[in-house]
């Protein structure tokens, strides 16, 4: 019964060929180097769900916003811990995409036929600053609020769109409840939503073409390749 379900379902959605490809590919000799990638999806994965819990609880007004704040780390259950793992979390994104980076490019990884997952990556690179620059804010406390300000004085320094950029992000000529409201929509909306189509479509990218092995085995498990 389970075999003809399964080939059912096989016949309607190629699962099973998607479950070999991406679980059954035969990989090259790997170091501790190729889990970064794993570890920063990982990160990913802990932010996203300790974000939707404390979207339960967060208000984003400014009269309410880092009362709810306070309210989640004090009083509600685990709620420490929860806003502790997000922002450790959001911490250590950083520092392994941009491990993962610097190990891809001393391996060359970026070069054919990856060029496509280079670009992806660069653009998730990208997407975890502008998650940095959006959820920095949303305590709203005097270090969220000037270290916002910081922030969006470096953008106004961009040539010729820079003053635009500034008013944009915040809304007006300063920071205010504007500033938090649009934050905190591309923070919980607008952001997630290129995460997710960018994490598919890079993940899609290194099961089509597999993992990059250092440049000195890359020769050697193609040779393998071409005698199969």
């Amino acid at each position: 019964m389970g075999t003809r379900l399964g080939d059912w379902v096989d016949q309607r959605s190629g699962w099973r060929q998607s479950w070999t490809r991406t679980f059954l590919a035969k990989i090259p000799r790997l170091s501790w180097g190729h889990t970064l990638g794993a570890a920063t999806l990982m990160a990913v994965v802990i932010l996203v769900v300790t974000g939707i819990l404390l979207t339960v609880y967060y208000v984003s007004s400014p009269s309410d916003a880092h009362q709810s704040v306070q309210y989640v780390t004090n009083v509600v259950p685990l709620g420490w811990l929860i806003r502790g793992l997000h922002h450790w979390a959001a911490s250590a994104l950083v520092v392994l995409a941009i491990a993962h980076l610097i190990r891809v490019i001393m391996h060359g990884a970026y070069k054919y036929p990856r060029e496509f997952t280079w670009f992806s990556g660069i653009a998730l690179l990208l997407l975890v600053f502008a998650f940095g620059l959006t959820g920095s804010l949303l305590p709203w406390d005097q270090r969220a609020y000037w270290a916002t300000q910081v922030r969006i004085e470096v953008f106004a320094t961009v040539p010729f769109v820079g003053d635009w950029l500034a008013r944009f992000l915040q809304g007006g000529e300063e920071i205010s409840g504007l500033t938090l409201s649009r934050f905190y929509a591309a923070h919980v909306w607008l952001l997630p939503l290129l995460l997710f189509g960018l994490v598919w479509m890079h993940l899609r990218l290194v099961t089509r073409h597999g993992i990059s092995s250092a440049p000195d085995e890359e020769p050697r498990v193609r040779r393998r390749a071409w005698r199969r």
